[in-house]
Order: C-alpha cells, then sequence, then structure tokens
C-alpha cells in the first residue's frame, strides 16, 4: 500500500465515513457501482472487488465473468447529498482480470493510454465540456413525463426561468466536489439547461462529465424533477448537445494561442477526416441523428472561425483559451470513447501534417451545401462506416467494437 492510499485510508477514518461506493462506466458510458464498507478498502486497493461482468452491457459472457475493481485514490470524492453521519464517499475504478491484467474494454483506461502516448510526445490535451439537459416533471407517481419544468427560452431569467434554483444547487454542489462550475444558463428550449464547468487535462474532465451527469441527475430527482440528457427528447424542440472545446499544450504553453498555429490546423484536419467513421460513439442513439442539422446542431464537415453552424468552430479566444470546439457529439455518448477517438484523429493529423481545407464562412443552415460532405445521416449509416475504419480498429479494441456495434445495430432495428 502506497503513501496516497494510506493517506486516503486515514481520511476514511477520521471523517465518519461508512460506505464506499467503487464506481465505474459500461461501454456505453452508463455509470455503475458498488458500496464497500470501509473495513474493506485496504483490500480493494491491494486485490479488488470482484463483479459479475457479464451483467454488464459489452462486457464479458457468462463462462468467465470475473472482473475486479481497484479504486484510484486520487478520485476520492464525498457525495454532499448523501447523510452527514456516516458519510458515503465514491471512487472511479481501474478494472482487471483474475491475473491483475487490465481490462480491455475499459474505456476510461483506453483513455488513459491516449493521453500517455500524447505525453510521452511532450504534449497534453486539455478538453472543456458544455454539456445540456432537459429537466422535466414527474406525474403523481413519480415517473417521469416529457413535461418541461417551463416554457423558457435562451436566457431567460426568473420566473420565465423555472430551474435557475435547480441549477444553483447543482452548481454547489460540483463546487463540494471538486469541480468548479464557469457559468449556468437556460438554454433555448423549454426546459432546457447548460452547465459548463472549467477546463482540465482530457482524462480529468471525463471523470468531471461522468460526475456531473450524476450530480445532475440526482439534484433533479430530490427536487421532485427528471432530468433527461436524451439528444432529442422533444421532436420540435432544441437537442442537447455535447460541445467538446479541445486545445494542445506542450510543457510551457497552448500551442493553439497563435493565430496561424499549424498544431491546431493539423489537429482539427484530423479530426475532420475520421469524425464519419467516429460519429457512432459521439451520437450514440438513434435519435442522435435527428437532432443533427437543426437548431445549431452541425449537419456537414466543415469549419470556420466563431460560426456555430459548423461542424468545428473556432471560438474567438486567446491565449490560453484558445481552442477548437467540435459540436456534433450529444451528452449520451461514452466520453471516454469519444475523446479517446477525437484526441486520436487529432494527433494523427499532427503526425501526418495535415492541412486544413478552407473555413466555410457562411450559415449552413440557410440552404443545402452538395459540395460538403455530410455527417452520417443516421445511425444504421454511422454503425457501417465505424465497422470498416481501420482508424476505429487501431485505437480500440475488437472485442469492444463489437459488443458496442452488435448492441447499437439492435437498437436501430427497434427505432426503425
Amino acid at each position: 500500500m502506497n503513501n496516497t492510499q494510506r493517506e486516503v485510508i486515514q481520511f476514511i477514518n477520521e471523517n465518519d465515513v461508512k460506505f464506499i461506493r467503487l464506481a465505474f462506466c459500461d461501454i456505453f458510458g452508463i455509470q455503475k457501482n458498488i458500496s464497500i464498507m470501509p473495513d474493506e478498502l485496504e483490500r480493494a486497493f491491494r486485490e479488488g472487488i470482484s463483479f459479475d461482468a457479464s451483467a454488464i452491457a459489452g462486457f464479458l459472457n457468462v463462462e468467465a465473468s470475473d472482473l475486479f475493481l481497484y479504486p484510484d485514490p486520487a478520485t476520492l470524492s464525498l457525495l454532499p447529498w448523501r447523510p452527514q453521519n456516516g458519510r458515503v464517499v465514491r471512487f472511479f475504478c481501474e478494472i482487471k482480470d483474475a491475473e491483475g491484467n487490465v481490462f480491455e474494454s475499459d474505456a476510461r483506461h483506453l483513455l488513459k493510454e491516449v493521453c500517455t502516448e500524447a505525453s510521452a510526445a511532450g504534449l497534453t490535451i486539455m478538453a472543456g465540456l458544455e454539456c445540456e439537459f432537459y429537466l422535466f416533471k414527474r406525474d403523481e407517481w413519480g415517473n417521469p413525463t416529457h413535461i418541461p419544468l417551463d416554457r423558457a427560452s435562451y436566457f431567460d431569467i426568473a420566473p420565465l426561468d423555472a430551474g435557475e434554483n435547480v441549477r444553483r444547487e447543482i452548481c454547489l454542489t460540483l463546487e463540494k466536489m471538486g469541480i468548479q462550475p464557469e457559468s449556468s444558463h437556460h438554454e433555448h428550449g423549454p426546459g432546457q439547461n447548460e452547465i459548463d464547468f472549467r477546463y482540465d487535462d482530457a482524462f480529468t474532465t471525463c471523470d468531471n462529465l461522468i460526475t456531473f451527469k450524476s450530480v445532475v441527475e440526482t439534484i433533479a430527482a430530490l427536487n421532485g424533477l427528471h432530468a433527461s440528457f436524451d439528444p432529442k427528447p422533444l421532436a420540435d424542440e432544441a437537442g442537447n448537445g455535447l460541445h467538446i472545446n479541445l486545445s494542445v499544450y506542450d510543457e510551457t504553453s497552448n500551442l493553439f494561442a497563435d493565430q496561424k498555429s499549424e498544431c491546431m490546423a493539423a489537429f482539427t484536419a484530423g479530426i475532420l477526416r475520421r469524425i464519419r467513421e467516429i460519429s457512432v460513439f459521439l451520437n450514440p442513439m438513434a435519435c442522435s441523428y435527428q437532432r443533427l442539422g437543426h437548431f445549431e446542431a452541425p449537419k456537414y464537415i466543415s469549419w470556420s472561425h466563431q460560426n456555430r453552424s459548423q461542424l468545428i468552430r473556432i471560438p474567438a479566444a486567446q491565449g490560453e483559451y484558445r481552442r477548437i470546439e467540435v459540436r456534433s457529439a450529444d451528452p449520451m455518448c461514452n466520453p471516454y470513447l469519444a475523446l479517446s477517438l477525437l484526441l486520436s484523429a487529432g494527433l494523427e493529423g499532427i503526425h501526418d501534417q495535415l492541412k486544413l481545407p478552407a473555413a466555410v464562412n457562411e450559415n449552413l443552415y440557410q440552404r443545402d451545401h452538395d459540395e460538403l460532405e455530410k455527417l452520417p445521416e443516421n445511425l444504421q449509416e454511422a454503425i457501417e462506416l465505424a465497422r470498416s475504419s481501420e482508424f476505429v480498429q487501431k485505437v480500440l479494441p475488437q472485442h469492444l467494437i463489437d459488443k458496442y456495434l452488435a448492441v447499437k445495430t439492435l437498437e436501430f432495428q427497434h427505432n426503425r
């Protein structure tokens, strides 16, 4: 047991912690957990805690189903909404097999490997996420409805905006968990909200998004509401997007800071080259493709400065805040897989010294542009593009690809 683990156990003992949640995600980004008692934590660090991986979507078959959770001590976090007497903490975990080998379909570990490869080249990739969600009312039995909390629109205030107190509670809870909210506001759709939290390295940012979604769902439920991250919960209203802001740093500075940064150009070109192949991992649901091309969600594979009708835009920011913004993803993606693929595509662009095509400086919502390549039009097209992609096969293990696409194929058939 190392010093960090000892410090964690000391914290547990000194802060009346009675329950420890060991959390992880399935291959679709759905958070799972098991609770253990404090006396079991030392064993968890040393030997892991076993679970039935055949019961987790996309993991193992029943004939060989044992996997083990090893808590990552750096991710210790108190859950503020749980009782203060007999407190509850959460760790994110590494997943290993009985021989102590990393489980190949642990998406969190896959992203860690991509970040480690970038670090070996002297690069750190920073990410900031802008996540939208709807707040819906519940019926008299507590079941979710599709009745929005309010009829407000973009940047409205109370009393039109009925969600400001819920957003306030979410932001204060995030602060208690070590995540720094930067802004919150009402979005375009009725009952639609957005909360942005401070950027960090890509790996930490994905952990923060998993925490963020859990906090939003929990605080909404405590207020008698249902939070939805579905990409298109209301047919005639704006969908929920997950805008992914990326920048690349060397040991001292943001390599995108220069207005004529060749690094930014090549990184962006790399993502544009691979975006169709990886879309099923950024837009994983059948209704994800009903969102694209409407209400400021992109349809074409293009880029521009500031222009919100583009797949990738370069916001008007300077210095450490200069970045690219990928606008196609939605909150139902597994962020570890999405970032693994986006980062790998961008780094490949840098390695191949790709040149960025000309910017498209016009409003792509106002007319069709047959000369521009489009994002996939439906889930089936996205599945086939991923299945035939050598790039996806290079970044992700075949076992994960096969399991993921098999489930998505069934979803598409069910929703036709």
